[in-house]
């Protein structure tokens, strides 16, 4: 007999440990995308909410539900092309659409739920505003000089909205310098979202510096308007111009030799030159008392705006207005062109004062109604901050 002695073994045991990494949580919309099957896509010509809820597996009986449940929030039937949506499918084997995510733009969109319950919910992205400053030279125009400065040309249009009624953009010049303050927006603080508002301004033109504060006169209302140092209006009672970002081809003068009728005569108006097409807009509020075609004018508009002060808008392409319609300053009245006697597309701008042709330029036009004297003093406390950070920016040399 063969006797075997076996030890047990005492020596430690070595579990190996494997660490199963899980997928990072993706959250957008208000709902974890890991717990459904994700289809993104854009609205195409032609694309109806039915089609694209047939193409996920809808019936059209439960897409009619679906429309007249929602139509309070949401109106699937005005979905226009080009703009992306979203639908979030079970993760199983029916695979049924859940959720409907339409986007209106970078920050709203519509969240349709299309299970059991029917409904829909407006909703925004988290968006943060962040305050900037930036400073330009212009060196040929108001938008390159943004470009050059990095700034979004949005800013342009801003400037130009805010001095419309102090500054003729079509006299700017080289050299002429500019300081801001003002506030941009971010999704979830990164994402970049647009302008949000221009708080102050400052624009050395000509020597010459006009200053602008962002005021909210009646927060329920929501009336805002810019002022100056002083707390004066910087809005007139007529525009600068009828159009925007343009220039002028020929001013008002008692003799000039006309293109299309090769003589000398008077010419009692300021033509713009500007691309087939661009709005033109009222320079004041009013009456349009004509919108009519002649073989002189081509389509024109005409419009009086008090027992003082009528305008007239001559060689549209096409008219906006109709005769009795009121309009207010800065509406589309209608869009340049080159009917009647034009070599080319332009607007000619005419001004009447108590019936007489006049120069506006050379004309003392009143301005809006002026800051209440209670709202002042809450006016010099809101500016302060943005008036402290306007004079700690330097001017940008050429």
């Amino acid at each position: 007999m063969i006797s075997v002695s076996c030890e047990e073994d005492k020596s430690p045991k070595i579990t190996k440990v494997v660490e199963v990494k899980q997928a990072p949580l993706i959250k957008e919309y208000g709902f974890i995308l890991n717990n459904y099957e994700v289809y993104r896509d854009t609205v195409r010509s032609g694309d109806s909410f039915g089609a694209i809820m047939d193409t996920h597996g809808v019936p059209a009986s439960k897409v009619y539900n679906i429309i007249n449940s929602v139509k309070d929030n949401f109106s699937p039937r005005k979905i226009i092309a080009g703009k992306p949506y979203t639908i979030l499918k079970a993760k199983d084997s029916v695979n049924s659409a859940k959720v409907f995510i339409y986007e209106y733009d970078r920050v709203n969109y519509a969240v349709v739920h299309l299970g059991d319950s029917l409904y829909a919910e407006s909703k925004k992205r988290p968006v943060a505003i962040k305050q900037k400053v930036a400073t330009g030279v212009i060196t040929s125009s108001l938008s390159q000089a943004m470009t050059n400065a990095g700034m979004s040309v949005i800013l342009a249009d801003k400037m130009a909205d805010i001095y419309q009624w102090k500054i003729d953009f079509f006299r700017i010049q080289k050299g002429d310098q500019f300081k801001l303050v003002y506030k941009e927006k971010y999704i979830n603080d990164t994402i970049y979202a647009g302008i949000e508002s221009v708080e102050a301004a400052v624009l050395k033109h000509s020597g010459k510096e006009y200053y602008a504060y962002r005021f909210v006169k009646d927060s329920l209302k929501k009336e805002v308007g810019y002022y100056d140092e002083e707390g004066k209006s910087l809005q007139n009672f007529f525009l600068k111009a009828p159009l925007k970002f343009s220039r002028i081809s020929s001013r008002y003068t008692k003799r000039r030799f006309h293109p299309v009728q090769k003589r000398w005569k008077a010419h009692k108006g300021t033509d713009y030159a500007a691309p087939h097409g661009t709005p033109i807009w009222s320079t004041a509020n009013g009456v349009v008392i004509k919108s009519s075609y002649t073989r002189g004018n081509g389509n024109y508009v005409k419009v009086k705006h008090n027992d003082k002060y009528t305008t007239q808008y001559l060689h549209m392409s096409k008219r906006a207005v109709k005769v009795g319609q009121r309009v207010n300053q800065g509406d589309i009245i209608g869009y340049v062109g080159s009917t009647g006697l034009a070599t080319g597309p332009h607007v000619c701008y005419r001004f009447w004062v108590y019936g007489k042709q006049v120069d506006p330029y050379k004309q003392n036009l009143p301005s809006a109604e002026p800051l209440e004297d209670r709202l002042k003093s809450d006016f010099f406390f809101h500016v302060e901050p943005a008036k402290k950070m306007l004079q700690e920016i330097k001017y940008k040399e050429i």
